[in-house]
């Protein structure tokens, strides 16, 4: 098993290509007293900033504003801390490890609570895309464990992505109002609860489909090993 210090990390997602060179140059940028943790905790108080909003949308939908003002936050705590580190050469892997991932869940666990909590989400589908954020969640640690390398995403879709959605559906929705459709078997239903919807089955199928890619490629790999085992003791016992 892989040692959390040697992990290789990919981020392979749409808006790498911008996110990089802004990240790496808000690193250089940054004053001394700003450090790791600081941002961290920024990106755990913009996840309840958020929250807050999307709950009080309840009482005027300007509240979105400030959502998308969280969700900023969110992306320069929560992304900028792990490269201000390696830009200061001050990783702690094991601890950046652990809090990173646990904040992570925090912050997903809000976002969505508060999504459900609000005129514009059905309460059971923001629970559904929780579940199926923390399967994935779950997928990439334990591929993470085995084969030594970080993958945040396959499918070049990341939380940059699903921030830059949120940013984009908290603003039609502001302009058009609470946009819904009278669908079969399901009703009378919002914009806001399909988009969280399909986001939720998104990823549970990726969930599903890439464990099976995974999982097949990890048998092959230990029946290769084991066949180099068999052969290494039956060379061994045609010598004795």
């Amino acid at each position: 098993m892989s040692n959390v210090e040697k992990h290789k990390r990919e981020n392979k997602i749409l808006l790498g290509f911008l996110e990089r060179p802004a990240l790496r140059w808000l690193a250089a940028h940054m004053p001394s007293w700003v450090t790791p943790d600081i941002l961290t905790w920024i990106g755990v108080g913009a996840s309840v900033m958020i929250f807050v909003s999307y709950v009080l949308t309840n009482i005027s939908p300007n509240y979105l504003w400030l959502a998308n003002l969280g969700f900023l936050l969110n992306w320069f705590g929560d992304s900028l801390d792990g490269t201000l580190a390696r830009y200061r050469k001050i990783e702690r892997p094991r601890y950046g490890f652990l809090l990173d991932h646990w904040v992570d869940a925090i912050s997903i666990l809000l976002i969505f609570l508060g999504l459900g909590l609000s005129p514009y989400v059905d309460l059971q589908v923001a629970s559904l895309a929780v579940i199926s954020y923390l399967l994935v969640s779950i997928m990439v640690y334990l591929i993470t464990y085995v084969t030594g390398i970080f993958t945040i995403t396959n499918a070049y879709i990341g939380p940059t992505e699903f921030r830059v959605l949120a940013i984009i559906l908290n603003i039609i929705i502001f302009l058009s109002g609470e946009v819904t459709f009278n669908l079969p078997w399901l009703g009378e239903t919002s914009l806001f609860t399909l988009v969280t919807g399909a986001v939720a089955l998104i990823l549970f199928l990726y969930f599903m489909i890439n464990t099976a890619i995974q999982a097949r490629k990890l048998k092959l790999l230990d029946e290769k090993r084991l066949e180099r085992r068999l052969a290494k003791e039956r060379e061994n016992q045609d010598i004795n």
